[in-house]
């Protein structure tokens, strides 16, 4: 399980748009990773909106937000698109990310366990390593809480 201060897992992921997100590309920056269950579901769109609503103040604020999800792709692609999200959102199909934050949990609804993502945020810095962590988020929350780290 990750925790404050420990060194953010290492990453490469095909993202929207046909491009890829990785740790890499991302070092040297503040960059928030955003774990959310399902795209175009409706609270991983009302947070995705926040995100989106919140994206110029936490450029000017200097974090780069990702959306990472077990979608594929094109489902990235058309949930992107119909709410005219402009920052990245990475598929982590087999759930090796969400594996390495411990995001990816068992759940259970309606009397039934499965596997699922956590809907959590992890704040990395400039150092690459996590700064903030927020499991359990509430999608109408989450802007403000990444908001109030910037």
């Amino acid at each position: 399980m990750i925790e404050v201060g420990d060194k953010a897992p290492e990453f490469d992921l095909p993202a929207n748009g046909g491009g890829r997100i990785s740790a890499g590309a991302l070092r040297g920056k503040r960059y928030a990773l955003y774990f959310y269950p399902k795209a175009d579901t409706s609270g991983c769109t009302v947070q995705a909106q926040g995100v989106q609503e919140s994206l110029e103040a936490l450029m000017k604020a200097g974090i780069t937000v990702i959306g990472v999800s077990p979608d594929p792709v094109k489902k990235l692609d058309a949930f992107a698109k119909k709410f005219g999200l402009t920052f990245p959102l990475a598929s982590d199909a087999e759930q090796s990310l969400a594996g390495a934050y411990g995001t990816w949990v068992e759940k259970s609804m309606y009397g039934r366990k499965y596997m699922g993502m956590e809907r959590s945020t992890f704040l990395v810095g400039e150092d690459g390593t996590v700064k903030a962590i927020w499991r359990k988020v509430k999608p109408a929350e989450h802007a403000a809480l990444l908001l109030g780290a910037a």
